[in-house]
């Protein structure tokens, strides 16, 4: 499946990312815990340029929490501010501000030198659809600042949220890139829903989907669907066999695959089918 999903305010909204990022001391860019490299939009650093940068690992309650301190340890190699987190809950995103100070340590003793001590830190908070960014910073606000929904591009124009006196945040809709460098990268965004579903063939993404499980996770899929015996099995038998399991059947007693699909994506976008990370920093 080449999967791919441009929208034309994304241009637009990448051209006053350019413009607002002058604007900031720090960029915080959201990722997807569960995909750290496919939910990385490889324009903003280009965007951004040296500003310094904090990788915010959201989601982490749905993501293998062993292969996230793979992570964490692999982007604090690459010279990265990290911070683990889950703003649905709001695990994490309490030591945000530490976080973001610790990363500007540097520049915050330079600001003392010059006796602007009051000088709020302003970070601007960015990311591909659907990560969670709205989320992430209404609960460092505390308070329903942001326009927040669990499907892609819903925040459009860009939004300041003043946290307190020394944190300023500005919001930024979720942007993609052109073209997907290959074919993993857009199952992954497709998986979490950061690419609209109506653009994707849902069975065909679910079999995908179901296959890797079956290599990473096969547990999971005992669990939940009761599948045995997966060795070998494409994906589409492996959706039938879902279906069949939930008892989905239509006329003819044929599996009912299309709503099936639609389930295993929610479930697995919901945290039901249990906790996946599906890339490894051995991946790269």
């Amino acid at each position: 499946m080449n999967i791919q999903w441009y929208p034309g305010h994304m241009t637009k909204t990448r051209r006053q990312m350019e413009n607002d990022v002058k604007l900031v001391d720090l960029v915080a860019e959201v990722v997807d815990a569960r995909i750290p490299i496919s939910s990385r939009n490889p324009d903003i650093d280009a965007m951004v340029g040296d500003r310094p940068r904090l990788i915010i690992f959201n989601r982490a309650d749905q993501a293998d929490p062993a292969v996230t301190a793979q992570w964490l340890a692999w982007f604090k190699g690459n010279g990265f501010g990290v911070l683990e987190t889950d703003a649905k809950s709001g695990k994490g995103v309490g030591q945000f501000s530490a976080a973001a100070r610790h990363v500007l340590k540097d520049k915050l003793a330079a600001w003392k030198a010059k006796g602007q001590v009051g000088r709020p830190i302003r970070a601007m908070v960015v990311g591909v659809p659907n990560v969670g960014k709205s989320t992430f910073i209404n609960k460092v606000a505390k308070r329903k600042s942001a326009k927040a929904s669990d499907r892609p591009g819903v925040t459009r124009g860009k939004q300041w949220v003043s946290v307190d006196s020394g944190l300023e945040l500005l919001d930024t809709p979720g942007i993609l890139w052109p073209k997907f460098e290959d074919e993993t990268t857009g199952l992954h965004l497709a998986f979490t829903g950061a690419v609209r579903d109506e653009v994707t063939d849902v069975e065909g993404l679910s079999c995908a989907l179901l296959e890797l499980l079956r290599d990473r996770y096969p547990g999971a899929l005992e669990e939940r669907y009761r599948l045995t015996e997966m060795e070998g099995l494409q994906g589409w038998e492996l959706l039938e066999r879902c279906a069949r399991k939930r008892g989905m059947l239509v006329s003819g007693a044929q599996a009912d695959t299309e709503r099936m699909a639609n389930v295993l994506l929610d479930e697995f976008r919901g945290g039901k089918l249990g906790n996946f990370t599906l890339e490894k920093p051995e991946d790269i």
